[in-house]
């Protein structure tokens, strides 16, 4: 199978299971920003995940074609399918991929995608190539792109005792004066994230830095759920 085939055999396969109904809640979900299908994670997968987990591409160039492909389309389906092939295959990326991520990040944005490039993708990549770290989360915070700056905040959101506590310091003091929801929103939710691994960290960065009353509320909820 080419990747076109693949491609091809994907959009039919989403066009016969496509429900209107699902799809009007779907996209008033993400305020009528993309267009669905209409197919439930569950439904999708059964469609994709063989492929994602089998699918050999014929070398970089033509995976990171595919994937730009898949990207550009229209329905919101493809962006899922495209961030679960490159996640399958992280273990193949150079340096240089960091690049594929990026037009992930910058394209087709919202916090749908967004929630699993930093944690599962970046977070995975970085691990690897952490020499390229302090530059590209340098870069990404001076862009003024609200979600390159939402990524810097949520890669290590999976790391728990492996966090660099320096660097989401100095990523948020970068931060600290954003008005953007979704900044502030996920300023919270990593610091509520790490409260699980060490929340005598997180109380005492609260109670020393000043954060928005949404970053702080959110970042002590699990500690004082579990008082």
């Amino acid at each position: 199978m080419t990747s076109t085939q693949l491609i091809n055999y994907i959009e039919k396969s989403f066009k016969k299971k496509s429900n209107l109904i699902i799809a009007n809640k779907q996209e008033a979900y993400l305020r009528n920003q993309f267009e669905f299908y209409g197919l439930i994670s569950s439904e999708r997968k059964k469609i994709t995940q063989s492929l994602v987990t089998k699918y050999r591409f014929k070398s970089v160039k033509d995976f990171q074609e595919t994937i730009k492909i898949l990207w550009n389309k229209q329905q919101r389906e493809f962006q899922y399918t495209a961030q679960e092939f490159v996640l399958e295959n992280l273990n193949y990326f150079k340096i240089n991929d960091i690049k594929l991520f990026e037009f992930m990040i910058i394209n087709k944005s919202w916090w749908d995608t967004i929630d699993f490039i930093a944690p599962k993708i970046l977070g995975s990549y970085f691990k690897s190539n952490p020499e390229i770290i302090d530059v590209q989360i340098n870069k990404w915070l001076n862009s003024n792109n609200l979600w390159l700056q939402r990524s810097c905040v949520l890669f290590q959101l999976k790391y728990k005792e492996k966090l660099n506590t320096e660097l989401l310091s100095q990523i948020i003091y970068f931060l600290t004066d954003s008005n953007e929801f979704f900044i502030n929103k996920s300023i919270g939710w990593i610091l509520r994230e790490y409260s699980k691994t060490n929340k005598d960290w997180v109380i005492d960065f609260v109670k020393q830095n000043k954060l928005s009353n949404l970053s702080k509320r959110e970042s002590l909820k699990y500690i004082k759920k579990n008082k």
